[in-house]
């Protein structure tokens, strides 16, 4: 894929989610604590992303948006999966805002679907912010290399590499390279607004207390 996250934020005039993340939250009377203790990420990266110094991943925004009682698409527009196939020429990638990871949608939605699958694009530094939620996940790398902690354990996985765990384990990824990575990553966490997100609790918290997101 030759467009960055940010020549895309760029080409498709991306509105920055954290102003409306933000709105929501004081809307609803939350204080920053709050939202990070319901989420098991750290108030200062929900501080960051408000202020667009970060961009959350698919999983964050979904974790966020069921705190705020609201629905993936207030914050953000997704392809709709209305295909059960999908073409490597016809998939249009897309990004949550500059600096973001970049993604193509892989699954299709239908009653009682429980598997999510993107291409994820995760750009040379790239961190995505340490956050445990349920259900599992996959991760397969299909070009360059990652850096993934899952559970305290740092794990570098180069092509052809992957790796399965319990998405309830704090975990990340960080692309430690000067290369962009791309990993197939299949998880059974709504991260599309297929489902009404508000209708479903979020789970307790068990964030690692004194860790920050960068």
């Amino acid at each position: 894929m030759g467009s960055t996250s940010a020549q895309m934020a760029q080409e498709h005039n991306l509105e920055p989610i954290g102003i409306k993340v933000r709105d929501r939250r004081r809307e609803l009377g939350l204080t920053l604590q709050e939202i990070a203790d319901a989420t098991n990420l750290s108030v200062g990266f929900i501080s960051q992303l408000e202020r667009d110094l970060t961009a959350p991943s698919l999983s964050s925004l979904a974790t966020i948006a069921r705190v705020l009682k609201a629905e993936i698409a207030d914050f953000l527009v997704v392809p709709g999966g209305d295909s059960s196939l999908t073409r490597l020429n016809k998939r249009e990638p897309y990004t949550l805002n500059q600096g973001s990871l970049i993604y193509e949608r892989l699954t299709s939605k239908f009653p009682g679907h429980v598997l999510s699958g993107v291409i994820m694009k995760e750009e040379p530094g790239h961190r995505s912010p340490p956050m445990c939620h349920e259900g599992e996940e996959f991760f397969f790398v299909l070009e360059g290399s990652i850096t993934c902690e899952v559970g305290g354990e740092k794990t570098v996985l180069t092509q052809g590499d992957s790796i399965h765990f319990n998405s309830n384990e704090m975990h990340s990824t960080w692309n430690h390279t000067l290369e962009t990575a791309s990993i197939l990553v299949i998880c059974t966490m709504d991260i599309f607004g297929d489902t009404d997100s508000t209708q479903i609790e979020p789970q307790g918290s068990k964030r690692e207390k004194g860790r920050n997101e960068t």
